[in-house]
């Protein structure tokens, strides 16, 4: 479960950042990035991705994490990793529903869904059993 998961969260970050970067109108600064790396021929399935991909990716990213609590029960972890997926869903409700550019939410949501993601592969959760003497934040034995 704990290696589908952690798949699950990396597929929603590039997913994610890839439809990002297929919408030139909505989010000029990372389509820019993708246009430099050769994606500039995503563009014209900017509806695709912003109406269906982007929020899929986002909610893949978002169901995984919440999953990921189950099996590590360590709640800053899960808080941090459920962020960034929030702030581009929030993203992209704000351009579909209103009509208003959202960078402002979805590049700081991206951040956080890659700083986290990093932050897993280096440093993957450990599981926290009931009977466990082990501090669920720091990984330490507590004494006593």
């Amino acid at each position: 479960m704990s290696f589908v998961t952690r798949a699950a969260d990396k597929a929603g970050l590039l997913g994610s950042i890839a439809s990002a970067m297929g919408c030139a109108s909505c989010f000029p600064a990372i389509a820019s990035l993708g246009a430099a790396i050769g994606l500039g021929f995503l563009s014209q399935y900017e509806g695709l991705f912003i109406r269906i991909l982007l929020p899929a990716f986002a909610g893949i990213a978002l169901f995984a994490n919440a999953i990921g609590w189950l099996n590590h029960r360590q709640w800053r972890r899960t808080a941090l990793g459920l962020i960034g997926p929030v702030l581009v869903l929030a993203a992209v409700f704000v351009m579909r529903a209103y009509g208003e550019r959202s960078g402002w939410l979805l590049y700081p949501g991206l951040a956080v869904m890659m700083a986290v993601s990093i932050w897993d592969m280096f440093s993957p959760a450990q599981h926290v059993y009931a009977t466990d003497t082990r501090d669920s934040s720091t990984g330490n034995v507590r004494k006593g």
